[in-house]
């Protein structure tokens, strides 16, 4: 959940919190890309009766800019409606759970795909199953057919599946929030202690996803696949939203209540940990209502990062150099809100211009890694993170590292980051190289096709080895 709980407002509102945004050339179609939008977050796996679900009153988005303006080209709508079989039952299911239509299922939910773009609206399909929740085995004996079953295609080489997956950000939540404690630094530290590996705070939680694969043609600005790196049209950026009704009105029954007026932004999420980390708490609710196009007003977030100006102070003599950086982040700004020209990094470029927008920056022209290193570019690894985002990719390592003054000497060459900088790991095996099979804790929460996030954790098997 790299944006969970992120502002005080969607803290209130789980359904329609934007947690983890992915985009990247699909490693087994490269001519698609897939893009995956979480929803939902820290979801416990035993949470019934009531198991968790989309919003039957949230528009869901996902939106792609081919243009550089900040604003949507395209945009993909999700919509969702639940149906109640058995009303006189207070269980999830009345029964097993052996097909994805079974009457026994209590609570299903169905959904709509929708494509706005410059000739207007396209359904792409509708009354689209999800799968159910992981109850447990005695209810879903076979979950992995259900989730399969889900997966639907929509024609023109298109996918999608929307449903609970094991959630596959993975971070060290209680020690990043308690003053940005870096476990393995402890013994550099205010106060000392033990140095210690650290915790995967999201192993076993879930989250429901929207993915979709498109074919790239389909989401550049002429129609067409790029070859080259440093072609304008080969890049696009993404982000995702959700949005509710302008007005509510509560009546005595949920069938008494209603929703109406025009549809207004309550989260959003492009980057990985923007409002969780960067943008000030003041001005949080304010972000996730707001379009990249107006990034601007959130500039100096990015050029003077809270975090950046802590991490001296939380280790002293650690950061020496970090601490020694008088000017603004321009190095922040290029990674996170302008994408990064061509010539900084050699064979890479995900420009889009002199907007400054939060979007994840995806360049379309660069094909699948054969060899992934989970802390991308900064690893060599020019298809991973902030190239896009791939499930398995250590965003917060990687942007601890840039926050700490790793990425500054791309801006200022006389620079040189601090060797702790280089040092930052969250949670991945110092030995693995920053490989994906390295990461033994948390692999499982991975597939190799789409939708590329593992089958969500049982309740039943919640607190006992499967």
């Amino acid at each position: 959940m790299s944006s969970h709980r992120e502002a005080p407002g969607i803290s209130q509102d789980p359904v329609a919190d934007s947690t983890d945004l992915y985009a990247f050339v699909s490693p087994e179609r490269p001519d698609v890309v897939t893009i995956i939008a979480n929803y939902v977050p820290l979801q416990g796996p035993a949470g019934g009766p009531n198991f968790y679900s989309f919003g039957d009153d949230v528009l869901y988005e996902i939106n792609i800019d081919n243009t550089g303006s900040g604003t949507p080209d395209i945009t993909y709508q999700f919509q969702f409606n639940t149906e109640i079989a058995n009303p006189g039952y207070f269980l999830y299911n009345t029964g097993q759970i052996l097909s994805i239509d079974s009457p026994n299922w209590n609570l299903k939910q169905f959904y709509s795909v929708t494509r706005v773009d410059s000739s207007g609206s396209t359904v792409l399909g509708s009354g689209l199953p999800c799968p159910p929740c992981n109850v447990g085995p005695r209810s879903i004996p076979n979950y992995g057919s259900l989730a399969q079953a889900a997966v639907q295609t929509m024609g023109h080489g298109q996918r999608v599946f929307c449903g609970q997956r094991a959630e596959g950000f993975y971070v060290d939540l209680g020690a990043i929030f308690d003053l940005g404690d870096l476990r393995p630094f402890q013994n550099l530290q205010l106060i000392p202690s033990k140095a210690q590996p650290g915790v995967n705070t999201t192993a076993t939680v879930n989250v429901h996803s929207i993915a979709i694969q498109v074919p790239i043609r389909d989401l550049t600005a002429d129609g067409k696949v790029p070859t080259s790196v440093t072609d304008p049209n080969a890049v696009i950026g993404v982000w995702t939203t959700a949005s509710r009704q302008a007005a509510s009105v509560m009546g005595r029954t949920p069938a008494e209540s209603t929703t109406a007026g025009p549809w207004s932004q309550v989260s959003r999420l492009g980057n990985p940990l923007i409002n969780e980390v960067i943008i000030g708490i003041g001005d949080k609710d304010n972000w996730n209502s707001q379009s990249p196009a107006d990034d601007s007003q959130f500039e100096s977030y990015y050029t003077s990062p809270v975090l950046g100006a802590l991490l001296p102070v939380l280790y002293p003599n650690v950061f020496p150099n970090l601490a020694s950086i008088s000017g603004p982040r321009s190095d922040l700004v290029a990674i996170l809100l302008s994408g990064i020209p061509s010539g900084i990094i050699p064979g890479f470029q995900n420009y889009t211009g002199g907007t400054l927008a939060d979007e994840l920056r995806l360049n379309l022209a660069i094909p699948p890694s054969k060899s992934p290193n989970i802390l991308g570019i900064l690893g060599g690894d020019l298809a991973g993170f902030p190239n896009g985002r791939r499930v398995f990719d250590d965003v917060a390592t990687i942007e601890l590292r840039a926050v700490a003054g790793l990425t500054y000497s791309l801006v200022d060459s006389s620079y040189t980051p601090d060797a702790a900088a280089g040092a930052i790991y969250d949670l991945e095996n110092p030995n693995s190289n920053g490989s994906p099979s390295g990461l033994a804790s948390i692999g499982e929460n991975y597939r190799p096709d789409f939708p590329y996030l593992s089958n969500p954790h049982s309740g039943y098997y919640q607190d006992v080895p499967a």
